[in-house]
Order: C-alpha cells, then sequence, then structure tokens
C-alpha cells in the first residue's frame, strides 16, 4: 500500500483528540497529497460531495504489538471487549477510518489539490492510504445497532475560563478549544480533581478538572515544531 498523503491538523499528542470523527465539527484539518498524486484530474467530481471517508494509519501505534482484546474508556477502562468490537488503535493492522465534512478543495502552487476538511480526529501528519465519498443512500444506516456504545450518549461537560491570556487567541481558535474540552478528553474512568496539558496548534493549555467541570488555568506559547514537507 502506498501513502497518498498525510493530514495536517491542530492535534499535536494523542491527548484532546476527539474519540470520533464528525463529533466537533469546528475542529479543521487538511489532507496534503505526495507529488505522485496532485493530479487534478483524479478529484473531478469530489467536491460535489458533502462528506469523505478516509482511511489512514494510527502511525504512533504502528510498531506496537496488537491485543486480542481491549479495554475502551467509554467502559471505565476495567472491562475487555474483542478488539475488533471496538476501534482501538491497537490492531494487527494499525489502520483508522474516519467520516469528515469535506468543505472545499483548493489548487494551490506547491502543494496542488488539497482537500479541507472538518470533524477531524487525526494526528497531525498522520499518513493517508486512500479517500472515497461518503453515500448516504449506502453509507448510512439509521437503523442500526450501537452495542455496548447505545447506553453512553455524548459526554459533555461544562467549561470555565480563568486565565485573561485565553482570550489572546482568535475567538475560531478559543470556541475549537472550549468544543474539545467540553466532549471530556479525559479517560472516562479519571474523577479525581487534578491538573491536565493539552497540546493544540501553537499552544499549550493547562487545564483542571474541579467542582464537575474543566477549568482553564493556563494557555502559553509552545515552541513549534518543524513541519513535514
Amino acid at each position: 500500500m502506498k501513502i497518498i498523503g498525510h493530514i495536517k491538523t491542530d492535534f499535536k499528542e494523542k491527548f484532546g483528540i476527539p474519540r470520533q470523527s464528525g463529533l466537533i465539527d469546528e475542529v479543521k484539518g487538511e489532507i496534503v497529497f505526495e507529488k505522485e498524486f496532485r493530479i487534478a484530474e483524479a478529484f473531478r467530481g469530489i467536491e460535489e460531495f458533502s462528506h469523505i471517508w478516509v482511511l489512514w494509519q494510527f502511525s504512533e501505534t504502528a510498531d506496537c504489538e496488537w491485543s486480542p482484546t481491549v479495554r475502551p474508556p467509554l467502559l471505565g477502562g476495567n472491562k475487555r471487549v474483542g478488539v475488533f468490537a471496538t476501534r482501538s488503535p491497537f490492531r494487527p493492522n494499525s489502520m483508522g477510518l474516519s467520516c469528515v465534512r469535506l468543505e472545499r478543495i483548493e489548487f494551490r502552487k506547491n502543494e496542488g489539490p488539497v482537500l479541507c476538511i472538518s470533524g477531524v480526529d487525526m494526528l497531525d501528519g498522520t499518513p493517508v492510504y486512500d479517500i472515497k465519498p461518503y453515500l448516504p443512500y449506502a453509507d448510512s444506516k439509521p437503523d442500526a445497532v450501537g452495542g455496548f456504545t447505545e447506553n453512553i450518549g455524548e459526554r459533555k461537560i461544562d467549561v470555565r475560563i480563568e486565565t485573561e491570556d485565553f482570550f489572546d487567541l482568535s475567538e475560531e481558535k478559543q470556541l475549537e478549544i472550549i468544543k474539545i474540552l467540553e466532549n471530556d478528553p479525559r479517560p472516562s474512568y479519571k474523577t479525581e480533581e487534578r491538573l491536565y496539558g493539552m497540546k493544540y496548534s501553537d499552544w499549550e493549555i493547562g487545564f483542571a478538572y474541579k467542582q464537575g467541570m474543566l477549568v482553564i488555568k493556563s494557555i502559553r506559547k509552545r515552541i513549534v515544531e518543524k513541519d513535514y514537507e
């Protein structure tokens, strides 16, 4: 299999990434293709679709051994189920599948066709192996059953801001960070009050779990790593 491109996102580490694609529409990303695949004709007609499937690699766990059973965080981290009944990254083949909104396609001088997407759940630099259009008549299953996730529902938590530095960010970045924290990136079995840190875009966000909410305590500029080619 050939890597056809890479994802560019503001997620610089695993912690904080939404648990599934499409949960946070405000989170944006781009798919930049390898030179071999920067052919405009290969994307003809894709702008007619609102969503696409992205087949990608869990590159951070690619060298890890797979496990036949895993402990899904949504089950409290203490109940084991089969790996094929989950979306765990510790799989025989470290492949991920995401359904994202295709916002637009841009044709850039140095990068060729670039897909601008939203609702991403991928780490910056993630290798992409394929993209396919989402087909509502075939892919949408209103009567589908969600297994052990049926009774979990959406995990939302209140977010409070306790640092003026937060308002130095653009309104767009403020909204993205709040939405990410509202989805509670902590493991579901973590209930104690403690401090957390998250790298997002050019920032390091310090927040705490306190009295049933997440409190943003600090925002500081981080050292930006050199981007990939």
